[in-house]
């Protein structure tokens, strides 16, 4: 297949390159070697900051680097080493004071933070905070061998474990009873640990980074055991402290080893791959028809921020500036994939480029070839032009984030990808790996719902890319037509308008060391529900954004977990007190299930602009404001492209909320000046707030002056400065518009006798559900139910109307005069489907107009329905039939074919056994097809097996389930499996599906035909 081909080229290179790694000193093919464990302490000697021990022949020393960071390593043989030299670790200046003592049995090595106990007989060592809390100790010395060195440590009773870099499909979690490997073993899935970080961190408050390029492996298990493959050991320890202790671990982990770089702004929007000179996939074409792709996002009215014109094996490329130009000209920046190493970057980026993507040039003798290739291309970048560096690679290691991107490299499209990478990026955020991402809808295969899916939440990472070439179909978020290409681009247009936010807090980062995407863990430390598996597939987008992806096929989520708080429904108001665990929430396709923290503010560029390159110095900044308490946020502001912010040529504007914690009162925002200085600063800019109250104010005053109200917003768009409260909007939000304000001095906007987030009466509002499941025909009338849910007050006058898109109809449901508080109603709307109505999913807004608590008030709600095409009424093929469903483990599933490689109709004939059949289904473990029967079949007959062409692998299972019930399973099949037939009843089913699934956890070769696949219907 393609994927193999593709990696079979780094990978031969890399294996010969990396073994010495894996290997490690003095390593041997025989039995399993004995452990030494270090003896008795027979010396001992101060100097400074660095103690020096001495057991027999061994020798320890420990070393001080700040009040809360020391060093300990063991040479066995008494001579120490470094392999990493000045690769990892960086000028930390001078030591912090230090004392020591000794205490009879132990000697105590001190900071003013800090204290590491070395108990003499034998030598072991434990570290406690200064007032004596424990932090970590050994249950035994170290020991070795002469393959690795290990450290044992007690594991406390609720201690919980991260870190480790990228680690797919894990990570935002507890690693608490898992053996977690670091090093490469170019799995690029799910398992599989990319990126790898010798460093992990502990809720008891410490970290440890192993400072070495051998793999290492953690058991945290009891005792936890950290091995180095390696003679050697070496490792620094943080002593993290208070609430934060996490986040103080991860800022001296990368105070160490570098705190993340700040990228250009551009790199912060989506990127497109491919090649473009001679594509074999793709046919003949020229590295300028790049221009072509690039206008498609111009025509469509995407963000494109850089392209990479030669993402390709042997693609090479011609006219370099005059395709760097072009580029520029489109607001994109060129891009180049290092496939050559970088002897000719200097000339390259002379030329234009501006990113380069590591890959080859990383194949080499170990992670300090990957490292090096990392800081050198980035270097290289700022060398030769004014632009920052800007650098993506597949496999790095401590380090790495002070120069790149971490990508978790080729993968297919498919909802399994996008479930088990939630968890991998969120969680690589614990190592200081403030950016890493994977492409949209993966490399190969793919399909429009997962590539929509998988952008969606993607866009709440801070760096994201498209990468084509490789599937049926590029990946560019315009190719599936529509709806996608609406959807799509206003997921885009939501990632541009918050660059404000996520800019900041890629600031942030590189004083931090924590990037926008993270685990609720870090923010919730004393949450036990964080850390577990209840919140694996989800995570927070900087402090104020709970993102919760959609990982499966479906238009509800189940399982969204809102920590201790008030959070805030993004698409509809709706407020929520967490602790609280969410069930079937609506998340029909166009609608990513996303959740605002109470008191957040966060900065936008209004006005839907498509580049970075649309803003001119003078444009307006938006506060979207959620108030609750007090709160603040800190906009950072510098050119976005060149490298002046490091001499201090930026600004910093803070924005503070004041308002009630909860219920009814006045809303001050205190906007400051924006502080420092940089080219392109505004001396004045206009400002927009959507404050979040659910209660229209009694006036808005800025500067102590009120300003006009308007009551409707056609008036309040024309006017220069005013407000308007639309009750139409999320629950009721306040707008309000300013006139040019200088960003030399601040300014307060007070909005008063209004409420906090949720209205001056908490509940008050009238809620909304819509039951799921619900069916439609198309052209035909029918009903939509619709549950509607009186908050802690009656609801009266209730009117309940749903929009649909054009050609449905849609009558208003009769009022209703009254609903009681706390009580429910099910009101039934008419709808018809347009008659060329799509078969499948359609979403649909659901409105609720009443009053509550003495206020007129509106809700809604996003949801799906399901367009069912017209049921067979003869004997009907499974392949000719609407699929409203079908997800395959390869590439899509097809029809009269065998699976094939990754696009739509690339298999070959049906064969099964040596017989070959005209009609039938192709796919691939695990897969799922779902027809529509409406009740009108009686049976349904196959042969079913693992198609000849996979000459005796795979490992399947068939199954036939219908209205969600089991009806037929398959015993486990191979490929040397005779051909099984199939014959089901399925009389009165009106929706089935037909499922294959993988039996024996590898999905290689798992090509199962559902051959002669037939319907009886009448």
């Amino acid at each position: 297949m393609q994927s193999s081909m593709r990696m079979r080229a780094a990978l031969g290179g890399a294996v010969l390159g990396l073994l010495a790694v894996f290997a490690g000193p003095g390593s041997t093919a025989s039995a399993e070697p004995s452990d030494t464990t270090v003896g008795e302490v027979t010396a001992f000697a101060a100097d400074g900051a660095v103690y020096q021990l001495t057991a027999g022949r061994a020798e320890a020393r420990v070393s001080f680097v700040s009040d809360e960071t020391f060093r300990i390593e063991l040479a066995p043989d008494g001579r120490f080493t470094d392999p990493t030299g000045q690769d990892v670790v960086l000028p930390q200046g001078p030591p912090p004071t230090t004392h020591w003592a000794d205490r009879g049995d132990r000697y105590e090595l001190s900071t003013s933070r800090v204290t590491l106990r070395a108990y003499k007989s034998p030598l072991r060592f434990a570290a406690v905070r200064a007032d004596g809390t424990p932090l970590w100790s050994e249950t035994q010395g170290l020991t070795w061998n002469q393959d690795r060195t290990t450290q044992t440590l007690a594991r406390g009773a609720a201690e919980q474990f991260y870190g480790a870099g990228m680690q797919n499909g894990r990570g935002n979690t507890s690693h608490r009873g898992k053996t977690v490997e670091v090093g490469v073993d170019y799995n690029w899935n799910d398992g599989g640990h990319p990126n790898s970080v010798p460093f992990y961190l502990s809720s008891a408050g410490y970290g440890v980074y192993r400072n070495t390029y051998a793999p290492n492996t953690y058991v945290f298990g009891e005792p936890v055991t950290a091995t180095a493959r390696e003679q050697r050991f070496d490792a620094y320890y943080f002593a993290g402290d208070g609430q934060d202790a996490l986040k103080d671990v991860i800022g001296q982990y990368t105070r160490l080893t570098g705190k993340p770089f700040l990228p250009p702004v551009y790199g912060l929007e989506i990127g497109d791959a491919d090649c473009y000179l001679h594509n074999a996939n793709r046919g003949e074409r020229h590295t300028l028809d790049a221009l072509k792709v690039a206008d498609g996002y111009v025509q469509h009215d995407m963000p494109n921020g850089w392209m990479l014109v030669n993402d390709g094996y042997g693609c090479g490329y011609e006219n370099l500036a005059e395709a760097a130009q072009g580029l520029q000209a489109r607001g994109t920046q060129l891009g180049l994939w290092t496939e050559d190493g970088l002897d000719k970057l200097a000339e390259q980026v002379r030329a234009g480029q501006r990113v380069a993507k590591l890959d080859v040039a990383w194949v080499g003798d170990g992670y300090k070839f990957a490292l090096d290739g990392c800081k050198g291309a980035y270097a290289g970048i700022e060398a030769n032009s004014a632009a920052r560096g800007f650098t993506w690679a597949p496999e790095s290691w401590s380090g790495a984030q002070r120069c790149g991107v971490q990508w978790s490299g080729d993968q297919s499209g498919t909802w399994e990808y996008i479930r088990w990478q939630i968890p991998t990026y969120a969680g690589a955020a614990m190592s200081g790996l403030a950016y890493t991402t994977g492409d949209v809808d993966g490399i190969f295969g793919g399909s429009p719902k997962t590539y929509t899916r998988d952008l969606q939440w993607k866009m709440f990472l801070p760096v994201t890319m498209t990468m084509d070439g490789w599937a049926a179909q590029d990946k560019q978020p315009f190719r599936h037509g529509e709806p996608y290409t609406s959807i799509n681009r206003a997921s885009l247009k939501l990632h541009e308008a918050l660059l404000p936010y996520i800019y900041s807090h890629a600031q942030q980062a590189t004083k931090t060391g924590l990037g926008l995407a993270r685990p609720l863990v870090v923010e919730y430390p004393d949450d036990p529900v964080a850390a577990s598996d209840a919140a694996k597939y989800e995570f927070l987008s900087g402090q104020d954004f709970l993102v919760a992806p959609v990982y499966q096929d479906a238009v509800e989520r189940d399982g969204i977990y809102l920590p201790k708080g008030t959070w805030i429904d993004y698409w509809n108001g709706r407020t929520y007190e967490g602790p609280v665990t969410l069930d079937h929430y609506s998340a029909p396709l166009d609608t990513l299930p996303l959740f605002v923290r109470a008191g957040a503010a966060v900065p936008l560029w209004p006005g839907g602009i498509r580049s970075y390159t649309d803003r001119r110095p003078g444009d307006p900044i938006a506060w979207d404001v959620y108030p609750q308490g007090r709160s603040s946020f800190d906009l950072y502001e510098d050119d976005g492209v060149t490298r002046e912010h490091r001499t201090g040529r930026s600004t910093t504007q803070r924005a503070e909320v004041r308002a009630p914690q909860r219920g009814a009162g006045d809303v001050t925002v205190r906007i400051g000046a924006a502080e420092g200085d940089y080219t392109g600063k505004a001396a004045a800019r206009p400002y927009r707030f959507t404050v979040h109250t659910g209660d229209a104010p009694g006036g808005v005053t800025l500067g102590g002056r009120a300003l006009p109200r308007f009551t409707s917003k056609a008036a309040f768009e024309a006017a220069e400065q005013g407000w308007w409260y639309d009750r139409e909007d999320r629950g009721g939000v306040v707008q309000v518009r300013t006139a040019a304000q200088p960003t030399d001095r601040g300014f307060t906007l007070v909005l008063t006798n209004t409420s906090a987030v949720g209205g001056a009466v908490p509940g008050a509002p009238a809620t909304l559900a819509v039951p799921a499941g619900q069916e439609l025909g198309a052209g035909v009338p029918g009903t939509v139910a619709v549950d509607v849910t009186a908050g802690t007050r009656d609801a009266t006058g209730v009117e309940v109307t749903l929009s649909a898109p054009a050609g449905w109809q849609a009558a208003p449901a009769a009022p209703i005069a009254r609903i009681p508080a706390g009580t429910t109603r099910r009101v039934q709307v008419a709808v018809t489907p347009a008659r060329d109505a799509a078969p499948g999913e359609t979403p649909l807004t659901a409105t609720v107009r009443h009053r509550a608590a003495g206020v007129d008030r509106t809700a809604t709600q996003r949801f799906a329905v399901g367009v069912m095409p017209e049921p067979p009424t003869a004997p009907a093929w499974a392949s000719d039939l609407v699929w409203l469903k079908s997800t395959n483990g390869w590439g899509p599933p097809e029809r009269d074919r065998s699976n094939g490689e990754s696009g739509a109709a690339d298999g070959h004939p049906l064969t099964l056994a040596g017989t070959t059949y005209a009609k039938g289904v192709g796919a691939h473990a695990d897969s799922d097809i779902e027809v529509y029967l409406g009740g009108r079949c009686t049976a349904f007959t196959a042969d079913v097996g693992i198609d000849d062409e996979i000459n005796g692998y795979g490992d399947v299972a068939f199954s036939v389930e219908a209205d969600g019930k089991v009806l037929w399973t398959s015993p486990r099949l191979t490929g040397a499996s005779a051909t099984l037939p199939v014959n089901v009843d399925v009389t009165g089913a009106r929706h089935v599906h037909l499922r294959i699934t993988d039996t024996n956890g590898t999905k290689s070769g798992d090509h199962g035909d559902w051959a002669a696949a037939r319907f009886d219907c009448a």
